[in-house]
């Protein structure tokens, strides 16, 4: 009988822990489809910025041919971004881009007609619109990274996770540069405020404003 007990108590135990393996093996497999998801969001808006870059090159190199290293650049960022393998590597390449479009954006600052191009505008304004999107999903990505994380180096499916070969991701991170807009004004500067007219010289025989010395009649001849 006691035997029974025991056999009894040994399958009810091991039927416990398969609810539990399952059960924590089932949320690291969510988390981590949940990471994938969040990353699709991300890889989508790189791969549209990456679609604008070549007709911004071209807008700019038909009005400021000679900056050939700036357009160089950002076309050499846009080609590290397209064959970035992982997370940390898009990240460093996205970073890189950014920078190289601040740069191509001062650049055309000596360019009037480059920036009063229509063409010009708007690929700024849909770069700006995706770099919006981007910070957004990296936002979403770091989160459902952090969860998954947190998942696979804490106790107990820590050991889970071990197990069966769960390891930490990489989160998406921009630099602190890279945080700030890469766009640039081109609202043109306002006018010099123009200088109050003098004050009215007082009537003859009034009295001086305050603060003001009364002028002295000229000496007389032979005082």
């Amino acid at each position: 009988m006691a035997a029974v007990i025991i056999l009894v108590v040994i399958i009810a135990l091991l039927v416990v822990f398969g609810i539990i393996l399952i059960g924590i093996y089932n949320g690291l497999a969510r988390a981590r489809i949940r990471i994938r998801e969040a990353w699709s969001g991300i890889d989508i808006q790189l791969k549209r910025r990456a679609s604008l870059i070549p007709n911004l090159v071209e807008t700019v190199r038909g009005y400021a041919s000679h900056e050939r290293e700036t357009l160089e650049n950002v076309t050499r960022a846009r080609s590290m971004l397209q064959s970035a393998g992982t997370a940390h590597e898009a990240a460093q390449a996205n970073n890189m881009l950014t920078q190289a479009l601040r740069s191509l954006f001062a650049v055309a600052e000596a360019y009037p007609d480059l920036k009063a191009n229509q063409n010009f505008q708007d690929l700024q304004n849909e770069l700006t619109d995706t770099e919006d999107k981007i910070a957004y999903a990296r936002q979403f990505y770091n989160r459902n990274v952090m969860d998954y994380n947190e998942r696979v180096s804490t106790f107990p499916s820590m050991f889970i996770a071990n197990m069966f070969n769960f390891r930490p991701e990489e989160f998406f991170e921009a630099e602190e540069e890279a945080r700030e807009d890469v766009t640039v004004s081109f609202s043109p500067t306002p006018p010099a405020a123009a200088a109050p007219p003098p004050a009215p010289s007082p009537p003859a025989g009034a009295p001086p404003p305050a603060g003001q010395a009364a002028p002295q009649d000229p000496p007389s001849p032979g005082s």
